[in-house]
């Protein structure tokens, strides 16, 4: 079993926003964070994340708890599975309360990384290829650059370091086929692949003996999935969070001849188009993102898609191409780093991006290649707000020189009903939310509210009131208490008499209306009970 000192550490180690953002796209919503839920249909965001509480919440479907129970859901986990997904995502060691679990996370990633770095300068090959490029020294370090030699060398090191070798196959530094095992990398320079959180996950190589594939990754592994990742991430985030702006490349020299010549913000994508997975790791911070293509048809139809994507889930930014064969790496090497500013200061907008790749691609000659040219941009401007329909609208017929009236946009209501919590929940009284909110964060007050109020006193919410004495915070009825914004605790204890002190008088009042309907009792009990009620009534009005 894993130790519960240990599941603590790791859970104070945990930011469920970070958690659940590595899975979902999640968008700001005042404190909180929104986003259509992963558990069941939706199109209306009911799926609320809290930083302040550390939980999750579902108001559609009701489903909510923390970051260990949200990996467990989305992945289908048990508990154990979950925390050790999460120790591994986070390079965390879990103890165990027996001793042969207890084992650290493998280190053959990291010293294979060293064992590359420390063959890199005595290749040649390797170090000429990288100097022509215009690479220095301090980015060969900085970026962890190495050298990954023949297979057995590789098999030959690992083995000589003691290491198991299913190990490094489940890591995906080894294949395994026709009973022997192979290095994943041959003969390559190889650029160490970082988690957001700066863990070493994977390795990118590129080729300087002429194998077929110029460029290779790790394959899939439980810790490398290259459509969640960007290389780079863990040096840019800073500049990235700093200047609200994030270039994304289409190769690793890129972005290590970028950040060489001062653009520190640049990442790349690893060997895939982008992706909705990467969108959550692009969301954190919300910056500006400029997509830097080649020019040639592949940059182009990558710089394509990433735009639909993009501008369809709200991203700002656009889109730099980099013409006549030339790319970032190659500007910095041939000191353009100036023109390269102002090409990203000044890139074409996503939409824009967007709509004359469509158009470009018709003989708008042709009338009826026009029409359906127009068809194609409307279709897409369909994906965006009502907003940027209408703004883009005049822009698409400027372009095929046709009236706007010709460029229709249909925008349709969401009909969706209303979620199935709250529907159950046809009555919220907000006093009665704030006091029960009140007993989650400052249970110091309970004492004082249970002297002056019996929990059967409240109208709509005496169930949640009972829970919050129980401290049963993993409830949903008290998650969803805790993530609502505008559900206010009461700070102050002064204040909080007088509002208790409102409250019985009202419950008195209410109280005293119903007696005189009651036929279940003697009109001697009717007598005892209003005189009970006016006297109290009385009492709370002098306070």
């Amino acid at each position: 079993m894993i130790s519960q000192d240990s599941i603590e550490s790791l859970k104070a180690r945990l930011d469920v926003v970070d958690v659940v953002g590595s899975y979902i796209e999640l968008k700001k919503a005042g404190a909180n964070y929104k986003a259509p839920c992963p558990f069941h249909d939706e199109k209306t965001a009911s799926f609320v994340v809290s930083p302040q509480k550390q939980i999750y919440h579902c108001f559609g479907c009701g489903k909510g708890g923390d970051s260990v129970k949200f990996v467990m859901e989305y992945e289908k986990l048990n508990y154990p599975e979950a925390l050790e997904k999460l120790a591994s995502s986070y390079n965390f060691t879990l103890t165990y309360t027996d001793n042969k679990h207890n084992k650290p996370r493998s280190q053959v990633m990291d010293k294979l990384n060293e064992y590359y770095q420390t063959l890199l300068t005595s290749n040649q090959t390797a170090m000429s290829y990288l100097q022509e490029r215009g690479v220095y020294e301090s980015s060969i370090e900085k970026f962890g650059i190495g050298y990954a030699p023949d297979s057995n060398s590789t098999i030959n090191y690992i083995k000589s370091q003691l290491f198991n070798m299913s190990e490094a196959v489940e890591l995906g530094v080894v294949g395994f086929d026709g009973g022997r095992n192979f290095a994943r990398f041959i003969e390559r320079i190889t650029f160490p692949i970082h988690s957001a959180n700066g863990s070493l996950v994977g390795f990118g190589g590129r080729t300087i003996s002429g194998h077929q594939a110029k460029y290779v990754n790790s394959p899939e592994t439980p810790l490398f999935n290259k459509s969640r990742l960007l290389y780079a991430y863990h040096h840019a985030k800073q500049t990235l969070y700093k200047q609200n702006e994030i270039i994304i490349t289409e190769g690793y020299l890129d972005v290590i001849m970028l950040h060489q010549a001062g653009f520190t913000n640049a990442v790349a994508t690893l060997g895939t188009a982008l992706t909705n997975e990467h969108l959550p790791l692009l969301r954190k911070g919300e910056p500006k993102v400029i997509m830097a293509y080649d020019g040639d048809k592949a940059g182009r139809n990558a710089g394509l898609k990433a735009s639909r994507l993009l501008s369809a889930s709200g991203f700002k930014g656009g889109v730099v191409i980099f013409d006549a064969g030339l790319d970032p790496a190659d500007m910095v090497k041939n000191g353009e780093v100036e023109k390269l500013s102002d090409m990203f200061r000044s890139p074409k907008p996503f939409i824009e991006f967007v709509l004359d790749e469509i158009l470009a691609s018709y003989n708008l000659k042709d009338p009826k290649a026009k029409e359906d040219a127009l068809n194609d941009g409307a279709g897409y401007l369909k994906t965006l707000s009502p907003m940027l329909q209408e703004e883009y609208k005049p822009y698409l017929a400027s372009r095929l020189g046709v009236s706007p009236a010709f460029v229709r946009l249909t925008n349709k209501t969401n009909t969706q009903q209303m979620p199935v919590m709250q529907q159950q929940s046809m009555h919220k009284d907000m006093w009665e939310l704030s006091l029960i909110k009140t007993v989650l964060e400052k249970p110091e007050f309970i004492n004082q509210i249970l002297d002056i109020l019996d929990p059967s006193f409240l109208q709509f919410h005496s169930y949640e009131f009972e829970l919050a004495l129980k401290n049963q915070k993993d409830a949903p009825q008290l998650m969803a208490i805790m993530v609502d914004e505008s559900i206010k605790s009461i700070d102050d204890v002064d204040e909080l008499r007088t509002e208790l002190r409102t409250f019985l008088k009202k419950h008195y009042e209410r109280e005293l209306k119903k007696i005189n309907f009651r036929n279940d009792i003697s009109f001697e009990e009717k007598a005892f009970y209003i005189r009970e009620y006016r006297g109290k009534i009385a009492e709370l009005k002098r306070g």
